[in-house]
């Protein structure tokens, strides 16, 4: 929630070309993973540990489910979107030419478009683990 509501309307008030904000980004994204890794490694835990203490019922094991989707969209979103968007906006800081520019930059606006998708799935996914968490 916070790169959506905070970083993301912030970086749009910078004076930086689109390229330069995705270089940004991509190096704040990379410091988020380890603090947002950690988060849902202790959140993992501790839904293990409520199942051992209070017993795995449905719910529990609909929260572990949305948990592992998280993982998933997780490491796919830093592994394929990071990464490649950060490529991406650095060869079009680099090109060579205006056409090549342009070329990298319709091709980062549609990977930022898909990636902008399953950023709003993995807020949704994140919101039902917190109202499983809740009714835990």
């Amino acid at each position: 929630m916070f790169t959506t509501f905070v970083v993301s309307p912030a970086f749009k008030a910078m004076k930086w070309s689109e390229a330069e904000r995705v270089s940004v980004r991509a190096a704040i994204g990379r410091w988020y993973a380890l603090v947002g890794s950690a988060n849902l490694a202790f959140l993992a835990i501790f839904a293990v540990v409520d199942g051992v203490l209070g017993g795995f019922g449905a719910l529990l094991y609909a929260e572990c489910a949305l948990i592992l989707t998280l993982f998933a969209l997780v490491a796919v979103h830093g592994a394929v979107f990071g990464r490649r968007l950060a490529g991406l906006a650095e060869d079009e800081l680099g090109a060579e030419s205006a056409e090549e520019a342009v070329t990298f930059a319709r091709r980062r606006r549609g990977l930022q478009n898909l990636s902008l998708k399953v950023s709003w799935v993995n807020l949704m996914v994140s919101a039902a683990v917190t109202a499983f968490a809740v009714n835990a």
